[in-house]
């Protein structure tokens, strides 16, 4: 089977896939772009490239994606509809595939609240949801959401996120089901800190007949200091960071605390592995591309694999 990308090759060839966050440059400077991408060389599989994440101004998803495949690294974009009205939306999906652009995820988006803009205008045209079906429609399809044919429709490879902490906990398969319904091909999932709730999450979508539906990725933090865990445990919403991983940290000596957060991340990584249904991982060290090699080192994730002759990208799968 051709697939859309590298990315989607190596999942439909069975691989445990390693894709990592890029930290959005405030530079426009192509360089502070290719600097931090290029320490993720050969450690992952493919690289986030985030849109205005907490609500804060970066560099546009659409531009470091394209400078990352520029250098031959694989980006997956992702968009949100906090920003962006139905037109803009559906050009910059066009857009992104005339520039190579193959994996996107696509989000609501932080609220402007949390971020330097909180007096931004909000604008969500169209919602999460129906952003995957928009994709979907264009890439399958050919068409526009207005109807209108495309010329060349784009070949993509749709991911989604989700969130199996934030509560009702029961309802969380239920909304994961409606995205693979609406287009999404795999999923990154909130970062997850609490193994016991995430391995109850997967047996509830294994339970709903969803694990050969799409290719679930859980995002793994690598906290570098213990205030960065409290920080996250107390101030950002939607995560669940236990006490004990917390008090873990504020007993190390400050010094090795950033050691002690790659350790954390290790055992995760490795707990997380062992559930079915766990496709890869999504590694997440804010503003340390250097944490996540070394995460990625230290779990026997490295080398990465290369496709088959089976898997071969450039269709669309």
């Amino acid at each position: 089977m051709l697939s859309p990308s590298r990315l989607a090759g190596l999942l439909r060839d069975g691989h445990f896939v390693v894709t990592a966050e890029l930290s959005a440059s405030n530079s426009a400077d192509p360089e502070a772009t290719w600097r931090r991408a290029e320490v993720l060389r050969g450690s992952v599989d493919a690289i986030n490239c985030t849109d205005n994440t907490g609500a804060h101004v970066h560099i546009s998803p659409l531009a470091a994606a394209h400078l990352l495949v520029e250098k031959g690294l694989e980006p997956i974009m992702q968009l949100t509809v906090r920003d962006r009205n139905r037109l803009a939306l559906q050009a910059d999906l066009l857009g992104a595939a005339s520039l190579g652009v193959r994996n996107l995820v696509l989000m609501s988006g932080d609220d402007v609240t949390a971020g330097d803009h909180p007096e931004a205008r909000r604008i969500y045209d169209i919602d999460s949801m129906q952003f995957l079906e928009v994709a979907a429609g264009m890439r399958d399809r050919g068409l526009y959401l207005s109807g209108r044919k495309l010329e060349q429709a784009p070949s993509f490879f749709i991911g989604a996120v989700e969130n199996p902490f934030a509560p009702p906990l029961d309802f969380r398969p239920l909304r994961l089901q409606k995205k693979l319904r609406a287009g999404a091909d795999f999923i990154q999932t909130q970062l997850v800190f609490d193994v016991p709730i995430f391995a109850r999450f997967m047996a509830m979508v294994a339970d709903l007949g969803l694990l050969d539906k799409a290719f679930i990725i859980p995002s793994i933090g690598i906290p570098r200091s213990a205030r960065g865990a409290r920080y996250m445990k107390e101030k950002v919403p939607g995560l669940h960071v236990p006490d004990a991983l917390v008090d873990r940290l504020e007993k190390t000596a400050p010094a090795r605390q950033a050691d002690e957060g790659v350790q954390i991340a290790v055992e995760l990584v490795r707990a997380v592995r062992e559930i079915r249904g766990v496709a890869g991982v999504h590694l997440i060290g804010i503003k340390w591309e250097e944490g996540v090699v070394q995460v990625a080192e230290a779990a026997g994730l490295l080398p990465r694999p290369t496709l088959s002759p089976l898997a071969t990208v450039g269709g669309r799968g």
